[in-house]
């Protein structure tokens, strides 16, 4: 590696000396010290992979002069320290790299250089569903029924786990993977063996889950990115991006006895949505971190894509080394993290210079108040003193009667659902069930509703389940998991559940109930995600909130509800109980977790992390150059990304009179475009299930046969709450066959436009793919025929997956859109490609019955040369097969 800048330097700890690359040595010439912290990160990467190739002198220098302000528009190449995968995304990932290796040997060359060459930890978390719920065999019965329905995959995963290199499995009935990844993964900072020495550096790392920026709370940079860019980087590439914008966002004060962490990152997630982050890097300081614990602030982070930021991260300090020490990190490793960022200028102080950022904005902590978000975006806050009044006019808009309700007998008891009703409360995912505050706080209010007789209604579908085992384990220390039991919150299984989808099936009498009734019941949970469709397909709004308050509402049962004035019920005295009256102190919440979470939980639960049970080591696998395919499974199948590749790059074709397959309004989100949840009976994929001899019970979720692109090809558009403005009216998998004027599923029709060798593209309006870093969004259109999109504007990540599955992102010029230019969809269009460049104009043609209409502009949203060389080869995953090739 090259010094351009002569910042090698030693640092000794414990009488063990280490290399870094030492920021503050360039300070004589450059400003180092008004750099944002994470753009400090950027810098030590560079200086590290200098190679006069990928990273240049330049390109350090490009940092080094960074113009806050700027729009963005210098490349550089960032090359993270590990790879984190979950197995929804990891399986479809291994499956590639799988199949890569088959290609390999197709070109001639050898499978063994497909090979991850930096750390792969798949954590497998996405797979429970909540089958089973409220009684004490919950988790056993639904962790032995998880492991029944995934054997294939999961022993797929055991082929890659014994085949190949640097690549670790944390098995099911572990935890949550940004959990996980918080507890027991991170490292904050690196250490590695070179020939002339130990060198030390920032631990870094991508994600095939949009959430991996919880990490960021822990000082770690890193980002969640799609499966296909998370490959090349396991396959040594590094990831190319622009330099970005860092916008500060400046805490002050501290939040007040009734605020979590959960109200405070709602509330900073509506800020950053409206103030615009797209695409940027958001960084966090003030007096008031000082007040957040790293829970709090990987909360926070965690949210990150929800408000659109590419990460949203805190510095190193003491909390952040009083943080490793509780979860049990080795002391000498405690001591270089604090002497390393101390030394890099890293380590943050109270009273420490402001960093220069491209905008700030500030939020007093004690302002911050109670709230839920719903029904459908997560950025859509509501004070919970507002939460009725928000319910009462969604239900005007739809036309609902909130007084009308629908008698149901569930086991011989009678009770009475109405539109509002609660139909799922659930302490789930990574957002919040890694914070202690929170998970105590909603089970000191379970205690407390115990002893005043209170009950969740039974209606109401409850469930916990834990971002890892430590959870349960502070929990049962304080006496408080029975508490939880006793309202009907057992223990489901460890892993993310209701927040991906996995929510499982409501009782078969009031799924009835609602879809005979039209009924518009809810979901509240406390998770991050709460897109139509997403959470449950008989629930039509979901709610996100903290885990307290999911117990106040399972309490409730209700959504039409006003905490601060309507009684959860009387005790057994016959007094009136409010809300008020049973949520903890912040000091009773203080108290049980100094008390009861002690280092020896961390080590105790991730000393045999990577073991598994008998049910895990018993699965088949043998280790292999070549995975040996099954055409029977259902599960994994070999991937056609590469049949009849060859060594030489064919030149990009023009698109020629293309159809519209799909033609979509604004905030279409990758649940819309490849669902993760239940696979719905009538749907392509069911038919497909069916035809190859799976029973309907089996059929497992859309997320779980992310490795059988079949199923997934099938799965494109499956979204029960798909609006396609082609079919006005209609919602689902449907669309016009334009050549006949006939309705039929979009698999169908994609596959006509196929086999009649018709192109086909995708019109759609802002936000285009928000949400997860799902590469089945990219992957699933490119398979139905996509060869471009044209929206308003895309979400960072997908946008990105187009590009590495080979599929053109176009966006219209300002002020234009579908209505803009009256664009109906049953056209004909032609865009011209011919000298494609990043950023370029091209210009797109439409025309009806032979005649031009019209001629507009679209921008081509490959943004750099590296983003058009991958887009020239097919993909990213051919880029990388031809280089490693020859």
């Amino acid at each position: 590696m090259l010094d351009s800048f002569g910042s090698k330097q030693n640092i000794t700890v414990d009488q063990k000396s280490y290399t870094l690359f030492n920021l503050n040595s360039l300070a004589k010439s450059f400003d180092v010290g008004r750099l944002p912290y994470s753009m400090k990160i950027l810098l030590e990467n560079l200086l590290r992979h200098e190679n006069n190739d990928t990273v240049t002198k330049q390109d350090i220098k490009a940092i080094l002069n960074w113009k806050p302000q700027a729009d963005p528009d210098y490349e550089i190449a960032f090359t993270p320290a590990r790879v984190l995968l979950q197995d929804f995304t990891g399986v479809p990932a291994i499956v590639d790299l799988a199949a890569m290796r088959d290609a390999m040997v197709d070109l001639g060359g050898d499978p063994n250089k497909i090979n991850p060459l930096s750390q792969v930890d798949l954590v497998i978390d996405h797979s429970v569903m909540v089958d089973v719920y409220g009684s004490a065999d919950a988790l056993e019965k639904n962790t032995s029924i998880e492991i029944s329905r995934n054997r294939e995959r999961y022993a797929f995963l055991r082929w890659g786990q014994q085949s190949l290199s640097n690549f670790r499995v944390v098995p099911p009935g572990t935890g949550i993977v940004h959990q996980v990844n918080l507890e027991y993964l991170a490292k904050v900072i690196f250490t590695q063996n070179n020939a002339d020495g130990v060198y030390a550096f920032p631990d870094t790392v991508i994600g095939t889950d949009s959430h991996t920026p919880m990490i960021n709370g822990l000082g770690v940079l890193g980002w969640g990115v799609g499966g296909i860019e998370a490959e090349a980087a396991m396959l040594g590439q590094p990831v190319t991006m622009f330099i970005p914008q860092v916008v500060g966002f400046e805490l002050t004060g501290k939040l007040s006895q009734t605020a979590t962490a959960t109200d405070l990152v709602l509330t900073v997630t509506e800020m950053l949505r409206k103030k615009g982050v797209v695409g940027k890097f958001v960084e966090f300081f003030g007096d008031g971190i000082e007040h957040l614990t790293i829970a709090d602030r990987a909360t926070i982070s965690n949210m990150s894509p929800e408000y659109g930021a590419t990460c949203g991260i805190f510095p190193i300090d003491q909390e952040t080394l009083k943080y490793l020490r509780l979860t049990g990190r080795d002391e000498h490793n405690v001591k270089l993290i604090e002497t390393y960022a101390k030394a890099q200028g890293m380590f943050h102080t109270p009273g420490d210079r402001v960093a220069e950022y491209s905008d700030r904005l500030s939020l007093d902590l004690a302002t911050v108040e109670a709230c839920i978000a719903g029904p459908k975006r997560p950025q859509d806050r509501i004070p919970i003193t507002k939460a009725k009044e928000d319910l009462h006019a969604d239900m005007l808009e739809l036309k609902k009667d909130l007084t009308k309700g629908v008698e149901v007998v569930v086991d011989k008891q009678k009770m009475e659902l109405k539109n509002g009703s609660v139909a799922i409360a659930a302490i789930t995912s990574c957002t919040n069930t890694s914070n202690p505050d929170v998970m105590v706080a909603a089970a000191l209010m379970a205690q407390k509703a115990n002893a005043l007789g209170l009950k969740s209604k039974p209606w109401v579908k409850t469930s916990l389940a834990p971002g890892s085992k430590v959870v349960t384990e502070y929990l049962e220390s304080a006496g408080l998991l029975k508490a939880l039991d006793r309202l009907g919150f057992f223990i489901v299984g460890y892993g993310c559940t209701t927040c991906i989808g996995n929510s499982g099936p409501l009782k078969p009498e009031i799924s009835k109930a609602i879809n005979e009734n039209s009924l518009v019941v809810a979901a509240v949970l406390s998770g991050n995600r709460n897109f139509e469709g997403r959470i449950h397909p008989d629930v039509q709004s979901s709610y996100l909130g903290s885990p307290p308050l999911v117990v106040a509402y399972a309490l409730a049962g209700t959504i039409d509800f006003d905490f601060s004035k309507e009684p959860l019920g009387n005790s057994s005295d016959g007094k009136q109980v409010f809300l008020r009256d049973i949520w903890p102190t912040k000091d009773e919440i203080a108290e049980v977790v100094s008390k009861h979470l002690q280092a020896k939980m961390f080590t105790d639960k991730y000393k045999s992390v990577f073991a598994g049970n008998e049910e895990w080591v018993s699965l088949p696998a043998t280790k292999s150059e070549q995975f040996a395919w099954d055409p029977k499974s259902t599960y994994v199948r070999k991937p056609p990304y590469f049949a009849g590749m060859h060594k030489k790059v064919d030149p990009i074709r023009n698109v020629k009179d293309a159809r519209v397959l799909v033609m979509l309004g604004d905030s279409v989100t990758t649940d819309h475009i490849s669902p993760a949840g239940a696979i719905n009976a009538n749907s392509s994929a069911a038919k497909y299930l069916i035809d190859h001899g799976v029973d309907p019970k089996d059929f497992n979720s859309y997320g779980s046969r992310r490795g059988n692109h079949e199923v997934m090809m099938r799965a494109t558009f499956a979204n029960m709450r798909l609006k396609n403005l082609l079919l006005p009216g209609t919602i689902g998998a449907f669309t016009v066959y334009f050549p006949t004027n006939t309705q039929m599923t979009i698999f169908d029709a994609a596959m006509k436009y196929i086999n009649d060798g018709t192109q086909q593209i995708i019109l759609a309006g802002k936000e285009y793919g928000a949400g997860s870093s799902r590469d089945w969004a990219a992957k699933g259109p490119k398979l139905l025929g996509i060869d471009a999109v044209i929206a308003e504007s895309f979400e960072r990540i997908h946008r990105s997956n187009l590009i590495g599955m080979g599929i053109l992102p176009l966006r219209f010029k300002d002020g234009e859109s579908i209505e803009k230019l009256e664009l109906k969809g049953n056209e004909k269009y032609s865009i011209d490609l011919n000298n494609l460049r990043p950023l370029q104009e091209v210009t797109v043609t439409v025309s009806s019955e032979g005649a031009v209409n019209k001629t507009f502009k679209a921008i081509s949203c490959i943004y750099t040369p590296k983003e058009f060389e991958y887009f020239a080869n097919g993909g990213i995953l051919q880029y990388v097969l031809r280089r490693l090739a020859g």
